[in-house]
């Protein structure tokens, strides 16, 4: 295993002023460094018969308001819920003593007493993210702002085992998580392929060969006991991009690299992930690759054809010392004319599956990442191309391209999204306040 990026350690990035108050000192100072909860509970305040847990006025409901920008005092929470004061203020008072809210200074009144401005304290915690390819695994320490604190990006054998490649990246972790001071909420994780997110394996990545099956919490757990959440690494793109922002309501998230896949988003939310399965972009059927033989076992496949296994293969039959898609685009950005052919015109073929979602779906927004999205203006050209040419005019009047926000950290911000959002959903933070 050779390093690509060496580990980054340092310190989180400062805040902007005035946006955070202090951290509570029973936050930064729990009893063992990297355990494996949120922050030091604190009764939740008696919600009357049969409570308000997991309903939109519980606790945890009220933090999910400040986090996403729906609420930033007192008074919004109350305005928003149509809680008494009193209610909002002992649900408040348990997350500031729970060391989850930070409480700011004043802000503008429009009379009577200003009130305090209210938000998550982003450092009460830290998730980890492990994104875990066919070539290249990334691991990262996050904030629950989701901003990367230290991280260790490291290319391996394609086909390694995870017998071989997990026990280096559980020691990997150990060595991002010591010195840790904060609880570790979780660890979001992301593979290529169908993945199992209630047992936590793969089930069917024809990429990764001996993984299907294989257990992946253990390898982690004596490092980091912190639940583990499993996506697909689509999923995780497109978490990426759900995360922090207030996308269009509609939206297609194309990963395209080794493999090709596609992330719906429908009404802000991504379609099929809990079930561990994205659109299957790359194994559609198209007339031009018919007879293709794809890595899946089928013929006709679109993967087949314009995937970067079969980009790569395609230099390499041409003589070109290309190991992985990668290599390719960063040819194809250096002016490599064959690189650029091959990409513009894997650009064209995927536009002519994704014409037809974007006829069934009308999206707002399509989003390109992956590694061939390394190389946007080119690959996207290609794919508009086709996209424009065979759907429907009205249907593509208002369509935007863009690439994906974290660029190739994408897949890995993604991760740590997943840990985030699944440690602060209402219901977590509830439970976690009457522990």
């Amino acid at each position: 295993m050779t390093d690509s990026t060496a580990s980054r350690p340092g310190s989180r990035p400062a805040p902007p002023d005035g946006a955070r108050g202090p951290v509570p000192a029973t936050v930064l100072a729990p009893t063992t460094p990297a355990t494996s909860a949120l922050p030091g509970s604190a009764a939740l305040p008696d919600t009357g018969p049969g409570g308000t847990s997991g309903t939109g006025t519980s606790a945890g409901a009220l933090l999910h308001l400040v986090r996403t920008g729906r609420a930033a005092t007192r008074s919004d929470l109350a305005r928003v819920t149509g809680l008494s004061r009193s209610a909002v203020t002992s649900r408040v008072h348990a997350l500031l003593d729970a060391g989850l809210l930070v409480e700011g200074g004043g802000s503008t009144s429009t009379g009577g007493r200003p009130p305090g401005t209210l938000g998550l304290d982003v450092d009460a915690a830290v998730v980890v993210g492990i994104a875990v390819g066919r070539s290249r695994s990334q691991l990262g320490l996050f904030d629950l702002a989701g901003r990367e604190i230290v991280g260790d990006t490291r290319d391996h054998v394609v086909g390694t085992a995870p017998g071989v490649l997990m026990p280096d990246v559980a020691a990997r972790l150990a060595a991002l998580l010591a010195g840790t001071t904060v609880p570790v909420a979780g660890i979001g994780m992301s593979l290529p392929g169908t993945v199992d997110p209630e047992t936590r394996m793969s089930l069917d990545a024809p990429v990764m060969g001996g993984w299907d099956g294989v257990a992946l919490g253990p390898y982690l757990a004596e490092v980091c006991p912190a639940p583990l959440h499993l996506a697909n690494d689509t999923a995780a793109l497109a978490h990426s991009e759900l995360f922090g922002v207030v996308p269009p309501a509609d939206v297609l998230v194309v990963k395209a690299s080794t493999g090709l896949g596609l992330g719906v988003i429908a009404d802000g939310r991504l379609l099929g992930a809990h079930r561990g399965i994205t659109g299957e972009l790359g194994h559609t059927r198209i007339d031009a690759a018919d007879g293709l033989l794809c890595r899946c076992g089928a013929t006709g496949c679109l993967e087949s054809l314009a995937g970067g296994w079969a980009l790569v293969n395609t230099m390499v039959d041409e003589g070109h010392d290309v190991r992985h898609v990668r290599d390719l685009v960063q040819l194809a950005l250096d002016g490599d004319t064959l690189a650029r052919q091959l990409l513009r015109q894997s650009g064209r073929h995927l536009g002519e599956v994704l014409a037809t979602a974007v006829n069934l779906l009308h999206p707002g927004l399509v989003v390109v990442g992956g590694d061939m999205g390394a190389a946007f203006d080119l690959y996207t050209a290609g794919i508009r191309e086709t996209v424009y040419a065979r759907a429907a005019a009205s249907v593509v009047r208002d369509l935007r391209f863009a690439p994906a926000t974290h660029g190739e950290s994408a897949g890995l911000v993604g991760c740590a999204a997943l840990a985030i959002d699944a440690a602060l959903t209402p219901a977590a933070v509830d439970a976690h306040l009457r522990a």
